[in-house]
């Protein structure tokens, strides 16, 4: 049996070394905290990156977790030069992004990010919208925008209401599962769209759950029996260590308008809830 090879950190670091060349990048490698920092000397800003989780994909996805991490990291810095040439310009198009609570709420240079919030395991942050990329907005961009912290949310979540919500469907044990899944960047924002997931509860016959594991896939449930929980545990898992931006592996109960994590759901509780649907 031939045992799989498990990538290091340094060998991470001197890969994406090796696919980014540029005598602009400054790399710091802290072994401490396994982080990388990665500077631009001449835009005077730069990211830090979390190894761990690009070596967990690595484990599963190879070649393609590499390719993910230096697309993100060439986007975002062209989106910098682009910003400092041109400035934000006009027209802007802002969305909502979903991230989980324990997301930083700062910049590496402190600056605090706009965001709301929304439910125990997620909060909402505000994105300006690059094209191939998106810049999450933070205090000191509000003059360059022109627009009050107020003025974008309620945009953004407008913009947000006019996003397509096609979906796929899968049948597990008679249960029925929704994906919405249009790889835009903003799959998991549609938990926003208040007249979708009422639209949605009115064809659920079961309870109603939904799950955004990662900011690419927005999970909507038809649970009609305890297998079906099962089933969404072990799915949303899966697709929370695989997906590029993970958000949460915890799963919500939707009713009258409230999420409600899963997890703090007694047997009892369910069984009210049953009780109500019949």
């Amino acid at each position: 049996m031939e045992v799989q090879r498990v990538m290091k950190s340094e060998e991470l670091v001197e890969t994406l070394k090796v696919r980014l060349p540029s005598e602009h990048f400054e790399w710091r490698f802290d072994r401490k905290t396994d982080k990388v920092r990665l500077e631009h000397k001449l835009l005077k800003n730069g990211m830090d990156i979390s190894l761990p989780e690009i070596l967990a994909k690595y484990e599963t996805k190879k070649e393609t977790a590499i390719e993910e991490i230096v697309y993100t990291i060439n986007e975002t810095f062209s989106a910098m030069e682009k910003e400092q040439s041109e400035g934000f310009g006009e027209n802007l198009t802002i969305y909502p992004v979903i991230r989980s609570t324990s997301f930083p709420e700062k910049t590496s240079i402190g600056h605090k990010f706009l965001t709301k919030s929304h439910t125990a395991e997620t909060r909402i942050y505000y994105a300006l919208d690059l094209g191939t990329t998106y810049r999450l907005i933070d205090e000191s961009m509000l003059e360059s925008i022109g627009q009050s912290e107020t003025e974008i949310m309620e945009s953004a979540l407008f913009r947000v209401r006019s996003l397509p919500t096609s979906m796929k469907q899968d049948a597990v044990s008679d249960n029925i599962f929704y994906f919405v899944n249009n790889k835009d960047g903003y799959d998991a924002s549609r938990i926003l769209n208040s007249a979708f997931l009422k639209e949605m509860e009115g064809k659920i016959q079961g309870h109603m759950t939904v799950s955004v594991p990662h900011q690419d896939v927005l999970i909507i449930g038809d649970i009609r029996n305890d297998t079906g929980y099962d089933v969404l545990a072990q799915m949303t898992m899966h697709f929370f260590t695989t997906g590029a931006v993970p958000v949460t592996s915890l799963s919500f109960i939707y009713e009258d308008g409230e999420l409600e994590p899963i997890f703090i759901m007694g047997k009892n509780r369910l069984a009210r809830r049953e009780g109500k649907k019949k």
